[in-house]
């Protein structure tokens, strides 16, 4: 009885076992939906007999991809389970998509029934990219256009600067054989003759306009320079000499030609020469193959310029009245219209400075460099300006406000007198400082404490314009008559209103009177 009662309990235990165990089976079932057919990298580490178990949504794959080593083509095959949350839809469509040739490879999808993947074979859809006829015309017409406007371009461009080239060359040329045909109707220069007898010749005739051309191109020819003594923007100066006697010699650079044939046109004004404007001897242009030299010969002053002079001497009041009223009288000379059968045009310079004054042996100054002026015909009321100059030129320094800020009119004449005016009251001002300072090294340029060595032109206006600063008066002016007369002479010709500055023939009697001694309050009073 005992034995029978523990088989039966035995076989109670087998149906409890064999109905649990379908139970997992149903569950896992549940789970894992299918299986897969893989290969190495792509089976997990629990697969067996190159079989991975995919859950619920997976699907089999099969990929190939081809690829290029050493000229031969491969193959490759991978095999495995694509599981759901890696958008598995979406990477089994990756077949219907055709791929570029340099990366062909694709894929292939099943869930039908396990290990549906290993005899699955994807085919490789490669991409080819075609153009319509018309398309390949219009850029087959591109290929060939462009490199052909291209090389015009270039040929064009070249001929265009040839022309150019040319174009100067023949001015260049013309300009030299005009003046030799008007030079052979001049009579020839005197063996005997020094430079002072060939202008004293010029002057006799009547002309007063400088010598005749062959003589300055006789001149030019005989010049052997000596040494180089200074450069500036228009080229360089040389000291030279011609006939044991020494000469100023200032060689333009070709690109100044317009300075160049301007300074020639106002140094042979008629009426122009006077012992304050610095003299001039000749012009005349060298040709050594391809470079050409313009050539300014003028009257040679051994203490240089204004600029120089200042910065080595200590000036007395008598020496400070003769600087000024000299140059004052210069200036004054160009600014005055002469009328008469063969008149002096009045004359503007636009750039006065202390160095376009030279300084005589004598202590008397000369007003040079002329590349800038400007000249008035009264008769027909017009104002001769250099072409492409415009209104803001000069020494930037020492311009006038209405320079600096473009407001100058220059279909009047008399506004550029007066901004000369405001740059000769910042000479005045340089030469009244050196006035028995004791000390040379005191010689500075006007607004020295307000800007850098070479200002710009915004640095000027807004101290000038601006601001409205002007150079400082020392106190010690104030304790001689004459350096207070010529502070007083200053600020009426630095005026702030252009109109309300003084003549240059004003400055001129004022200084004269202080020459004479005459400094009472009421003769050395500036009207």
């Amino acid at each position: 009885m005992a034995e029978h009662l523990y088989l039966s309990s035995l076989r109670i235990l087998h149906y409890i076992t064999f109905f649990l165990l379908i139970l997992q089976i149903g569950l896992i079932k549940q789970v894992y939906s299918i299986q897969c057919y893989c290969e190495e990298d792509n089976c997990p580490k629990i697969a067996v007999n190159s079989t991975c178990i995919g859950k619920l949504g997976s699907m089999c794959f099969s990929n190939i991809q081809r690829y290029w080593e050493l000229g031969h083509e491969y193959e490759v095959r991978t095999f495995g389970c694509l599981p759901a949350e890696e958008k598995t839809l979406m990477q089994c469509k990756a077949n219907l998509v055709p791929h570029h040739p340099e990366n062909p490879k694709t894929i292939a999808c099943c869930n039908e029934t396990d290990w549906c993947n290993k005899e699955l074979r994807p085919n490789i859809t490669q991409k080819f990219f075609t153009l319509d006829s018309g398309l390949l015309a219009y850029y087959h017409t591109i290929n060939i256009v462009v490199p052909i406007v291209i090389v015009c371009f270039f040929l064009i461009v070249t001929l265009a600067i040839g022309y150019c080239c040319y174009k100067k060359y023949k001015k260049h040329q013309n300009l030299h054989c005009n003046y030799l045909e008007a030079a052979e109707h001049c009579k020839f220069i005197p063996t005997e003759d020094s430079i002072k007898d060939s202008i004293g010749h010029s002057l006799s005739s009547g002309s007063g306009s400088g010598m005749p051309l062959l003589v300055q191109r006789t001149i030019g020819k005989q010049i052997q320079m000596v040494k180089s003594i200074g450069k500036g923007r228009y080229g360089e100066v040389w000291l030279a000499k011609w006939r044991d006697e020494k000469v100023a010699v200032k060689v333009f650079i070709t690109t100044e030609e317009s300075s160049w044939q301007r300074e020639i046109e106002i140094y042979q004004t008629v009426l122009l020469r006077h012992e304050n404007i610095l003299g001039y001897v000749a012009a005349d242009i060298k040709g050594t193959g391809s470079v050409t030299h313009l050539l300014l010969i003028t009257d040679y002053h051994e203490l240089g310029s204004l600029h120089d002079y200042l910065r080595t001497h200590s000036l007395s009041t008598a020496m400070m009245v003769q600087l000024a009223l000299t140059a004052a009288c210069g200036l004054n000379h160009l600014h005055t219209e002469i009328r008469s059968t063969q008149g002096k045009p009045a004359i503007a310079h636009r750039d006065i400075k202390s160095k376009n004054i030279l300084v005589k042996k004598n202590g008397t100054c000369a007003i040079a460099d002329f590349g800038l002026a400007v000249q008035y015909f009264s008769a027909s009321d017009q104002v001769d300006i250099k072409l492409n100059t415009g209104t803001h030129v000069g020494t930037r320094r020492y311009m006038a406000p209405e320079v600096l800020d473009n407001s100058l009119n220059t279909s009047h004449f008399e506004s550029f007198k007066r901004a000369d005016m405001y740059s000769f009251a910042l000479v005045l001002w340089e030469i009244a400082r050196c006035c028995s300072s004791g000390d040379t090294s005191d010689y500075q340029l006007p607004y020295f404490e307000f800007v850098p060595t070479d200002p710009s032109s915004d640095d000027m206006r807004d101290v000038v314009c601006i601001k409205k600063i002007r150079p400082s008066v020392p106190n010690r002016w104030c304790c001689n008559e004459l350096l207070l007369t010529m502070s007083k002479l200053m600020e009426e010709c630095w005026h702030e209103n252009p109109e309300a500055r003084l003549t240059a023939l004003r400055v001129k009697k004022t200084l004269r009177k202080l020459e004479c001694g005459d400094d009472d309050d009421d003769d050395t009073k500036v009207v």
